[in-house]
């Protein structure tokens, strides 16, 4: 995990899109399923919040999972994520199609990621973020790897980045 060292505010500043995977990003990775097919996930509430700032605070935000999960559908929901994007494995190109449809280039948006799956969009955001419990591909793609475990708070130690460095304009 050599790739700890917060990027410069000036660098998290140029990011206008926060994008993310989920299983194993917001969440620790597990999926619970019963008997019954239902499923079911654990989100983290300091992640939510950290979400629910930025989006406050004006920052797009978006879910690229490539899987499809009514969990996911759910927590989305709850949180207003305005562009959730399920059951899309190439994530490059969901990323790149939606930061197309905003108007942005790829140099501004940051992509939050922890599989083989995430690894192009990884290398092709302006900033790439994994967590010390990613695959080593992502981790080596990535350009900072975050203190705090997936599922546990990563999310929002990436999203208290990005408001300290747009001015902390959350009305939260």
């Amino acid at each position: 995990m050599a790739k700890s060292k917060i990027p410069t505010p000036a660098r998290w500043s140029r990011i206008k899109l926060f994008a993310m995977d989920v299983d194993g990003i917001l969440t620790d990775g597990t999926v619970l399923i019963s008997s019954d097919g239902t499923e079911a996930k654990r989100f983290s509430i300091l992640d939510g919040l950290g979400l629910a700032r930025l989006r406050d605070a004006g920052l797009p935000l978006a879910w690229i999972s490539g899987r499809a999960s009514g969990a996911t559908t759910a927590r989305a929901t709850e949180l207003k994520i305005p562009h959730v994007i399920q059951g899309r494995p190439d994530k490059l190109t969901a990323l790149t199609e939606l930061a197309a449809s905003l108007d942005l280039p790829l140099s501004a948006c940051a992509y939050m990621g922890d599989d083989v799956i995430d690894v192009p969009a990884l290398r092709a955001a302006g900033l790439g973020i994994s967590v010390p419990g990613a695959m080593p591909e992502a981790r080596a793609a990535a350009d900072y790897i975050t203190n705090r475990p997936a599922g546990l708070g990563a999310v929002r130690e990436v999203c208290d980045h990005l408001l300290a460095a747009h001015g902390n304009k959350s009305r939260r």
